[in-house]
C-alpha cells in the first residue's frame, strides 16, 4: 500500500519504475519499510498483487479514513487544484481556441 502511495505522490509511471526508485532512493526505502541492504521485490509481484490489495479490507478502511478526514475540505460546488504540482506536457503551439477553431493560438512576441 505504501509503495502505491509513493507511485501516486511522485507520479511514477509504472510499477517497474517504482521498484527502480525504491531500489536506490533511501527515502522511498524507509517509507515502505525496507532497510538499506534489504532486497526490493520484483515489479511483477507488485503488479500482480495491486488489484488484490486495493480490494482488500485494509485498503478500503484506509481510503474511508482519508475520505472522512478530507470531508471538511470537500465541496459539491467547486474544486481547487494546486497548479504547481501538475506536470504539463503541452507546448504553446498545441493550444486551441475554446470555440473549436483549428487555428493554433498565435502569441505576440
Amino acid at each position: 500500500m505504501r509503495a502505491l502511495l509513493l507511485q501516486v505522490f511522485y507520479s511514477v509511471r509504472s510499477e517497474r519504475l517504482l521498484v527502480e526508485q525504491i531500489d536506490y532512493n533511501l527515502l522511498f526505502r524507509w517509507f515502505v519499510g525496507l532497510g538499506m541492504d534489504d532486497a526490493v521485490w520484483n515489479h511483477a509481484v507488485l503488479s500482480k498483487n495491486r488489484d488484490r490489495l486495493l480490494t482488500s479490507d485494509v485498503a478500503q478502511r484506509f481510503f474511508a479514513e482519508v475520505n472522512r478526514q478530507a470531508k471538511r475540505f470537500m465541496s459539491d460546488e467547486h474544486f481547487t487544484v494546486h497548479g504547481t504540482l501538475i506536470q504539463a506536457w503541452a507546448s504553446q503551439k498545441s493550444f486551441r481556441f475554446k470555440g473549436g477553431s483549428d487555428e493554433a493560438l498565435q502569441l505576440d512576441a
